[in-house]
Formats: structure tokens, C-alpha cells, sequence
């Protein structure tokens, strides 16, 4: 009977190869936290919190200094307000040095004291939106609009505590609340969903049957591949405006053109009727990003060993049947990769949307939302929240496509 002996511990010379290892990987682990995790954390934490856009700057009181009043009267105003229209700022207090040809002449504020150039004053709490006022009167020594100029652009120190919503310990889940509870969310989930299976699945298509069409030798084949590549490399905003004022209802041409074939007895708003927009976005989809598959799927076919096509010739196979049989099966690994990446691309695509429709006409998908709740709204709070939204349905699809597809794929 055999025992089955323990596995040996590493030596030293291999725990010193894997402390060197994890050294030469720490500053990448390093950036790609900073880069990566570190975004991410942030927005997890802004969305359980009633963040607004004016919420970005913390409270904070702003002062402005300027010289008022005639030669005989002069006095230096410091006019104090508080950032924020929620929260109280305590414990105020302004600091500055008078300008140069300035000196203090008369009883001065009582919060404030002078001494030599320095002024300190201690102004206690101010409310929400509060606003205060300084005057301090001086003599003039000097050039008037010099000191006027020097009193403007003077810096005061001014310091204050008040509570900071982005950094406080109080979460709530009303976003995710305000959220689901929408009736327009689930439409726009949908729209999202639409708007990613068929334009992946579409650009997928087309560019396999691009790939088909060129995998085999022609003149003229490279002139006729770099035509494939411009709808990918032209400028996103360049070819969107084309799309809108090729189907502009008034002007565009595809309508004069349908309307002169007897297609149609109007002009149809492509970019500005339900469900056609949805549609027509991913039709642009499809056209702009189809070259990148068209790209990889080519080089994959070009590499497949030609002499099973040669022994399918000899027995007869229909080129249906070539490419069902032998290409298809080769493609399988690319084009699972191609899915997966396009899903998560077009998912999160933001931009090619807002210019063609700006989310109007049943077009908003979840990353406009997120725009629309975080600035046109002004909940940075909501936004981080649909953003959150957006990160859970890419792991979902993320854990079932590498759990079940890949598999299938031997990825």
C-alpha cells in the first residue's frame, strides 16, 4: 500500500522569486487601484447619499474685500456669505493684513481686533445661505487706486467647520429608492437592454459577413477594407451630425429620396418618433462599430488551415456547408470574445446616443440617465446610483457568460 507523500514547501530561492514577483507587481496593482478601484469605491459611496451638485464643494465661507467710501470717510468692507444654503458653518473666523498705505483709524467691529497691519476678527456661526458684513474704518497714506486695487485683490484667510455630506456617516438608500420606484426606469432598462443585444448581436453580423466577403484574394481587396474601417475611425461627433441631417425630416435626403420613390407620403422624423429612434440608434450601432468585429473575425478565418476546405471540396461540401461545418465552429472563440466586449461597450455607450437624439423619443438609455439625473437634475446622488445600477448588470452578465458561455467556447 502507497502513501501518498505531502507536498514539498517551497524553498527559498522560490519564496525570494515570489517576493520579487509581487514587488515588481505592486505599482501596477498600485496604479490600477488608484485608477480603477478607487473611482469606484467613490461612486458606490456617493450613491447612498443625497448628494446634490452644489454638494461637490463643501461649505465653506467666501468673503470679497474692497475700499469704500470718500478720502475723508474711507473704511474696508469685508462682505462674508456662506457657500452652502444647507448647512451652518461655525466657528468663523477672517484673517488679513491691511493693504499697504492703509492703517486703522477709529473703533473697528467688536468682533475684530487689530493689531499693527493684522486684522483678526471671530464672527461665531453662520446660518445656512447667511450673509455678514466688516467695515473697518482706515486713514490714507498713499495712492488711492493703488489701495483700492490691493484691497480687491487681496486674499483674506477664512476658516469655518461645518459638516461635509460627502465625507459624513449618514447613508441612505433613497436614490436606489427614487430609482426603481420611477415608472420610467424599467423603460429605459429596456430601451438599454434593445439597444445593446441588437446592436451587439447586429455589429457581430455584419462584420462576419464583411470578414466573409474579403477572405479571399481580389483586386482592389485593400482599398475595399479601409472603406470598412471608416465608419470606426472616423470622428464619433463628425458621422452622428451626417446621420441627423441625412434623415433631417425637412432636409434631409433620405426623406426626399423615399417621398420621390413613392415609399412614403410624408417626411418621417427617423430621430424624433417612438419606436423608430430606438431603432435608428442602433442601426448607427451597428454601422459604426461592425469594422472592429469585421477586423478580428478576418484575421481568425485567415489563420484556419485551408486543407480541410480542400478535402471538403472533394467530397462534395456546398459552401453553406463549409461554413456552417469547419468556419463556424473555428470562429466560435472570437466571436464569444467579440460578444463580451461589445455588450459591455455598448452598454455603457454614452455618446453616440446624446448626439443623435439626446435621449428623447424612448432613446434614454441607463448611462444618459445617469447624465440626466447627475447634471440636468442635479442629484449627483441619483446619478451614482443608476451608475451603480449600471456596474451590477455588467457583473451579472459578466458571472454568466464566464460561468456558462465560456465554458461551452473552451475559454
Amino acid at each position: 500500500m502507497t502513501h501518498a507523500h505531502p507536498p514539498k514547501s517551497a524553498g527559498p530561492l522560490a519564496r525570494r522569486e515570489a517576493r520579487l514577483a509581487w514587488g515588481l507587481l505592486l505599482p501596477t496593482l498600485a496604479i490600477v487601484a488608484a485608477v480603477v478601484i478607487l473611482p469606484l469605491l467613490a461612486i458606490f459611496w456617493i450613491s447612498f447619499k443625497p448628494v446634490g451638485l452644489a454638494d461637490l464643494r463643501p461649505p465653506a465661507p467666501v468673503v470679497r474685500e474692497a475700499l469704500r467710501g470718500p478720502e475723508d470717510s474711507l473704511r474696508l468692507q469685508y462682505r462674508i456669505r456662506n457657500s452652502s444654503q444647507a448647512e451652518t458653518i461655525s466657528g468663523v473666523t477672517l484673517a488679513d493684513i491691511l493693504p499697504e498705505g492703509l492703517a486703522a483709524a477709529g473703533a473697528v467691529d467688536p468682533r475684530c481686533r487689530i493689531e499693527g497691519a493684522a486684522l483678526a476678527c471671530d464672527l461665531g456661526d453662520l446660518a445656512p445661505g447667511g450673509r455678514d458684513e466688516i467695515e473697518i474704518p482706515v486713514t490714507l497714506s498713499g495712492d488711492a487706486e493703488a489701495a483700492e486695487a490691493a484691497a480687491e485683490d487681496s486674499l483674506p484667510q477664512m476658516d469655518g467647520s461645518a459638516p461635509n455630506i460627502l465625507t459624513n456617516l449618514d447613508f441612505t438608500t433613497e436614490n436606489f429608492a427614487r430609482i426603481f420606484d420611477g415608472a420610467e426606469f424599467w423603460g429605459v432598462l429596456g430601451a438599454t437592454l434593445f439597444y445593446t443585444v441588437f446592436g451587439t448581436i447586429g455589429a457581430l453580423v455584419v462584420g462576419l459577413f464583411a470578414a466573409l466577403l474579403l477572405d479571399r484574394d481580389f483586386r482592389g481587396q485593400g482599398l475595399l477594407r479601409g472603406l470598412y474601417l471608416f465608419p470606426y475611425v472616423a470622428p464619433v461627433i463628425a458621422v452622428a451630425f451626417t446621420w441627423v441631417i441625412l434623415f433631417d425630416p425637412f432636409s434631409g435626403s433620405a426623406n426626399a429620396l423615399l417621398i420621390r420613390m413613392g415609399m412614403t407620403e410624408s417626411a418621417i422624423n427617423f430621430f424624433g418618433e417612438r419606436p423608430l429612434a430606438l431603432v435608428m440608434v442602433t442601426v448607427f450601432e451597428i454601422w459604426r462599430y461592425f469594422p472592429l468585429s469585421f477586423l478580428f473575425i478576418l484575421a481568425r478565418m485567415q489563420s484556419i488551415d485551408t486543407d480541410m476546405y480542400e478535402a471538403a471540396d472533394m467530397d462534395g461540401a456546398s459552401p453553406f456547408q463549409k461554413f456552417w461545418y469547419l468556419s463556424l465552429p473555428q470562429l466560435l472563440g472570437i466571436l464569444s470574445v467579440l460578444f463580451l466586449l461589445r455588450f459591455i461597450w455598448t452598454f455603457n455607450k454614452f455618446d453616440d446616443i446624446f448626439l443623435l437624439t439626446g435621449g428623447n423619443a424612448g432613446t434614454r438609455t441607463l448611462t444618459v440617465n445617469v447624465y440626466e439625473q447627475a447634471f440636468a437634475v442635479s442629484n449627483i446622488g441619483a446619478g451614482a446610483a443608476v451608475a451603480v445600477v449600471v456596474f451590477g448588470c455588467l457583473v451579472a452578465f459578466s458571472f454568466v457568460f464566464f460561468r456558462y458561455v465560456s465554458r461551452e467556447e473552451g475559454l
